[in-house]
């Protein structure tokens, strides 16, 4: 683990906090202004970005560009960042999506325009932070924050029922959030009764010997917190309505980032404190993932609005990213990492689909449209191609991701991978058919007939998101080397220490997987 000499993690989370301070003396009146100066802002955290993709080290085993200093040093709190092969990704896709997000905003936002964009940048801020933190405190305060510029976004610029989406979206989200503050001041004492040393270093506490027993209870505390982020079946309910309320920039950014907090809290934190929980978990976190993949398709298919049938799709595709993480083989784990980029680009693609259309119409049902194409033939070339993506054709991207979580899923169990591929042909279904009910058919609505095709801005965004559509579709090897790595360190080192952990409590292990212990140094 080398220290960074240049704080480049640190300007990437603190430069949008920079902007947004900026913002707040400006002139109100002045909404070209704002507009623009957060556009530069978000370009500048984009373009600072770009380079950690390119110096990151594909082969190194060691958490890069790390910033470590004292916080609290008597209670063991450190402001460390760090980022291997799987945060380094989403770091980029956060990065990228804030520019679309602010470009998609430039027409769409009228109300409070200097409000929310230093609520977006503060956003940026809280997510940034959260995917590069290292220590749980530090962790923790940026997962909070990511809650206060959200519920604003849904509450203040949202639609009709956004007091009531936004409310809904705080509790869930802070009801997980409270068990698991609680699991992680248990972990801390733990440790530190067991080494006499306190931290909050997650290096470190990846190294402590938890019983079984109380690995399953700090794992539930997590796994829950993080499960009604991501949102698994049952826990799913709040997103809808919080799609559906949110402005069109909220909706892309909460489908394209904030979703994945949850998957990711599962891979950085959940999984590897507390992995013999984690394994003997698979068979409940599986049929859960199984069942949401099936069940959001089958809402989704029953949606008459827009925006709904697309939050619902959510629940399915983070369905398959979940089986594929609880998969524990390469194929499995790296299938649901480019899953998780994947449905960042693909869903909220259609989120800013739905959001241009919405401007023209203001109305998102479904049968107030009918051949669009003819009236709008540009839009409907990338609306094909967007909703192509979301159903994994093979070509794009989500056609690699799915292919990937399929093979791990049937590695890891038979059943669980056929019940899965019943969900492919779901979402071939209600995607193709909503699209067919929007851009075909004669136009029978008045009001459709002199629509506006897509101009200039709203085409250089859909361009962005379908040249990664593409690159992503046809090149994966370029985004695959960068978490290989890092993939093979972390399933290595949770079947390890499962192993010791049974070992030490005389268990046997259960299947093949646990007893395939590796030499690895996760803990770096």
């Amino acid at each position: 683990m080398t220290v960074m000499s240049v704080p480049i993690l640190s300007f990437l989370i603190y430069f949008p906090l920079l902007g947004a301070v900026i913002l707040l003396f400006a002139n109100r009146r002045n909404a070209q202004f704002i507009k623009v100066f957060t556009l530069v802002i978000s370009l500048i955290e984009l373009a600072v970005s770009i380079p950690l993709f390119f110096k990151f080290d594909d082969a190194a085993k060691t958490m890069q560009f790390v910033e470590k200093a004292d916080w609290f040093p008597e209670w063991g709190i450190s402001y460390f960042l760090g980022i291997d092969g799987i945060s380094l990704l989403l770091v980029l896709l956060t990065t990228f999506l804030t520019v679309i997000c602010v470009l998609c905003s430039w027409k769409a936002i009228e109300d409070r325009v200097k409000e929310y964009y230093i609520t977006f940048l503060f956003l940026e801020t809280a997510m940034i932070g959260t995917l590069c933190a290292l220590d749980l405190v530090l962790f923790y305060v940026f997962w909070e924050l990511m809650l206060i510029p959200m519920y604003l976004l849904i509450g203040v610029w949202g639609g009709p029922r956004r007091i009531y989406a936004a409310i809904k979206f705080f509790l869930f989200t802070m009801a997980g959030s409270v068990l698991m503050l609680v699991a992680i001041l248990t972990l801390y004492f733990f440790y530190y009764n067991s080494t006499g040393v306190y931290t909050f270093n997650v290096l470190e506490l990846y190294k402590a010997s938890v019983p079984i027993a109380k690995q399953y209870w700090l794992f539930g505390a997590f796994a829950l917190s993080f499960a009604i982020k991501v949102p698994m079946f049952p826990v799913h309910t709040w997103l809808p309505d919080a799609h559906t309320e949110a402005p069109t920039a909220g909706s892309v950014i909460l489908a394209g980032v904030l979703l994945k907090m949850g998957t990711y809290g599962f891979i950085r934190f959940a999984i590897p404190l507390f992995p013999a929980a984690a394994i003997d978990a698979i068979p409940l976190m599986s049929i859960l993932a199984v069942i949401g993949i099936i069940y959001g398709a089958i809402v989704s298919m029953m949606q008459p609005d827009l925006k709904r049938l697309i939050a619902f799709s959510s629940v399915s595709h983070l369905g398959y990213v979940m089986l594929g993480i609880f998969a524990f083989n390469m194929q499995g784990v790296q299938g649901g990492i480019y899953q998780m980029l994947n449905h960042g680009i693909s869903t909220g693609g259609l989120f800013l689909i739905v959001g241009m259309i919405y401007e023209r119409r203001h109305t998102r049902m479904i049968s107030d449209f009918g051949g669009l194409s003819k009236v709008m033939p540009i839009f409907a070339v990338f609306f094909m191609i967007i909703t192509l993506s979301s159903i994994a054709l093979p070509g794009t991207n989500g056609f690699v991701g799915e292919f990937l979580i399929l093979l791990g899923a049937f590695k890891n169990n038979v059943v669980y991978g056929t019940l899965a591929t019943t969900g492919v042909i779901l979402g071939a279904v209600y995607m193709l058919w909503m699209f067919q009910r929007v851009m075909f058919g004669v136009v029978t609505k008045e009001e459709n007939r002199n629509l506006k095709d897509l101009n200039g801005r709203e085409i250089l965004i859909l361009v962005c998101m379908v040249f990664f559509i593409i690159l992503m579709g046809v090149y994966p090897k370029m985004f695959f080397k960068k978490m290989d790595t890092s993939v093979a360190e972390y399933l290595a080192f949770v079947k390890q220490k499962s192993a010791q952990a049974r070992v030490l409590e005389g268990n046997t292990v259960p299947g093949k997987m646990a007893g395939e212990v590796a030499n690895t140094n996760m803990t770096r």
